[in-house]
């Protein structure tokens, strides 16, 4: 399964410029989703972070990842229309920077749910590279 953009605005409410994921690559609803993230020097968080040493900052990779999930949970009939809020990050660890020319592979389980609320787990690399884990909790509205 392939989505990309406009079909990943059908599911989550997310648009430019805070759409942060270009494609969905796997998806499984409700339980776990691949995306990708090609980062170029147009975007918009490099005017300033940092002009003269670009490097994405490490919340929006969160961001990324939230997003991802939200896919795989709002891809759910039951959850169409509605939107993931972030209910907390654990464990979160950044292992490498990431810089324009860089494709972000972005992975996200979802561990648990219980009604409106549920813990996802993320992953993204760059290569095969670590770039950041966490533990994501969520809340669906």
């Amino acid at each position: 399964m392939v989505l990309n953009k406009e079909r990943i605005m059908e599911i989550i409410p997310h648009r430019d410029p805070f759409l942060l994921i270009d494609e969905i690559v796997e998806m499984e609803a409700g339980k776990r989703a691949v995306a990708l993230k090609h980062v170029k020097e147009e975007d918009f968080w490099f005017k300033g972070h940092f002009p003269d040493y670009p490097v994405v900052p490490g919340v929006l990779m969160l961001e990324m990842l939230a997003q991802t999930g939200a896919c795989a949970m709002l891809s759910l009939p039951e959850n169409k229309g509605k939107i993931g809020f972030f209910g907390g990050v654990k464990e979160a660890k950044f292992r490498r920077r990431v810089v324009p020319g860089d494709t972000l592979k972005l992975e996200v389980e979802i561990v648990k749910v219980k009604g409106p609320v549920g813990i996802g787990v993320g992953l993204a690399t760059v290569n095969g590279e670590k770039a950041v884990q966490a533990e994501i909790s969520f809340a669906i509205k």
